[in-house]
């Protein structure tokens, strides 16, 4: 599975980006998808992920009520709608698809990785 990830900008603070991600040479309807970010000089780290089907969610707290993670597998494509940004948001986002099925926060259950779309806040 190659992913593509695609929709990062710069945003003032309290706007909002809308994510994609996108599978190509086979779909990911299959498997669990993710969202992480990575700051400069930090580790990466997991913000949401939704399972196959759509019908679970989950999230990192401090995105709790402002991220949206959904999915679309007749377009092979998985989003995160991003509101209320805030400046400790502005990161490398980064989409991955997982080995199995369900909802996961373990970065080591996510197989294949696209290649990160910056996102940046101003204050």
């Amino acid at each position: 599975v190659q992913l593509q990830a695609s929709g990062g900008g710069l945003v003032q603070a309290g706007g909002s980006l809308t994510l994609s991600c996108t599978a190509s040479r086979r779909t990911f309807s299959n498997n669990a998808v993710g969202w992480f970010r990575q700051a400069p000089g930090k580790e990466r780290k997991f913000v949401a992920s939704i399972s196959w089907s759509g019908g679970r969610t989950t999230y990192v707290d401090s995105v709790t009520g402002r991220f949206t993670i959904s999915r679309d597998n007749a377009k092979n494509t998985v989003y995160l709608q991003m509101n209320s940004l805030k400046f400790e948001d502005t990161a490398v986002y980064y989409c991955a698809a997982a080995r199995g099925p369900y909802t996961t926060r373990e970065i080591s259950d996510f197989l294949y990785w696209g290649q990160g779309t910056q996102v940046t806040v101003s204050s």
